[in-house]
């Protein structure tokens, strides 16, 4: 009679030791620090010259769990000596100057859902880093059997929302995400809802399909249309007529608080319209699991927009969600250019950036107007102060100031 082996445990190490740590602060400060940012800060998220003015959201940039990650990639580089291989699963986080000074480091990059070829060229000892977003539970299962040392990274507010899939999983409840299906938290998370029995889960990106799949739970309908819309957005062997009579909601973390909340208002009135009052809480589940720094700069960025503004630019990796909905939050206002960088801002009658809708980079003419201008300037939780200084340094260099000279008055 066969037996099942029991899970390898992970290797541990101590990567905060206090002599690791203080040089890995000195080093990312080194990288990522602007004293610049820091100064506008002090003195009200503001700083003008004749003819322009930079109001900066009051939260923005750098949240606590990215800043872990980096801590915690910079230490594994340093506590281990230089020949030995550190490999990282994808991108430590959403932005590509970020990723890049990691690879500088010699930290190589692997697929965050490793291939065969990739599996077999790790050794028993290898360090491997799971970045913030986490990483699906058959990646980690593999790495763990193959004795690689793991530098987990991973988000604890992301680490929250797979708690509370894996209770909807015990409960028989499946897991509606409101999320991207490709995005790699996303994967990680519905890993979580199959990885201890039989939960199912299904995700939606928007209302639209919010809407269609409550319509679904109170009308029926085609089953086999359902799931060609669902197609790579739901559990294996998901069958809509068995698995959505009682549903729990979850999402990405980096999702627009009010879409979430949205999401799970439409399933609660379907279920309780269907069932009852009375019978509600057999059939539907919600918990709050939008990240608190997602939410604390959209709530910065919607007090920014508030004011007088003429244009705004959002600051951050193109692949980056929590950023991608700071744009969408400004579009809805005004004139707003989602750019990597600052060197997409060629000149003032050119820019490159970020359409979010299509998915590829444009150029805009002519959209930094003559006159007295105002821009705002908002970053999303993965871009490091530097960049938002380089983008401030620029747009004002495109007004013929000097910021130097700016600040010496």
């Amino acid at each position: 009679m066969s037996t099942i082996a029991p899970a390898v445990p992970p290797q541990k190490i101590n990567l905060r030791r206090p002599d690791i740590m203080s040089a890995v602060q000195a080093q990312v400060e080194s990288h990522y620090r602007s004293t610049l940012v820091e100064r506008i800060r002090a003195h009200g998220n503001v700083l003008s010259a004749p003819g322009l003015t930079i109001k900066l959201a009051k939260e923005f940039g750098f949240c606590y769990g990215v800043e872990r990650a980096i801590d915690l990639a910079y230490a594994a580089r340093r506590s281990f000596p230089a020949e030995k291989p550190i490999y990282l699963l994808g991108e430590i986080i959403h932005n590509p100057e970020v990723n890049d000074q990691i690879r500088a480091m010699g930290i190589r990059t692997i697929s965050n859902k490793p291939t065969a070829v990739e599996l077999a060229m790790l050794q028993g000892e290898d360090v491997v880093i799971i970045p913030a977003f986490g990483t699906e539970v058959a990646t980690r299962r593999k790495l763990e059997e193959k004795g690689c040392v793991i530098v987990d990274t991973t988000c604890g507010d992301v680490m929250s929302v797979w708690k509370r899939v894996r209770q909807y999983s015990k409960e028989s409840v499946t897991s509606i995400i409101h999320g991207k299906a490709k995005h790699e938290e996303t994967k990680a998370t519905t890993s979580q809802a199959t990885a201890y029995g039989t939960g199912h889960y299904l995700v939606v990106f928007n209302l639209g399909e919010t809407d269609f799949v409550c319509d679904y739970i109170l009308r029926g309908g085609n089953k086999a249309e359902f799931l060609e819309k669902f197609k790579g957005a739901h559990s294996p062997g998901f069958d809509p007529d068995l698995h959505l009579l009682a549903v729990g909601v979850a999402n990405q973390t980096t999702m627009l608080r009010g879409e979430t909340e949205e999401v799970q208002r439409r399933f609660r009135a379907a279920m309780e319209k269907k069932y009852g009052a009375a019978q509600l809480d057999a059939h539907f589940r919600y918990f709050d699991t939008i990240c608190g720094a997602t939410q604390d700069r959209q709530d910065a960025l919607e007090k920014l927009l508030h004011t007088k503004l003429d244009l705004l630019l959002v600051v951050g990796g193109y692949n980056s969600s929590n950023t991608s909905h700071l744009a969408e939050m400004g579009e809805k206002v005004l004139p707003t250019f989602f750019i990597k960088n600052a060197a997409k801002m060629e000149s003032a009658s050119l820019i490159r950036h970020w359409n979010q809708h299509t998915h590829v980079e444009e150029t805009t003419p002519s959209w930094l107007p003559a006159g007295d201008l105002t821009v705002g300037i908002t970053a999303g939780a993965s871009c490091p102060n530097n960049l938002i200084e380089d983008a401030i340094r620029r747009l004002f260099e495109l007004r013929g100031i000097s910021v130097q000279e700016l600040l010496a008055n």
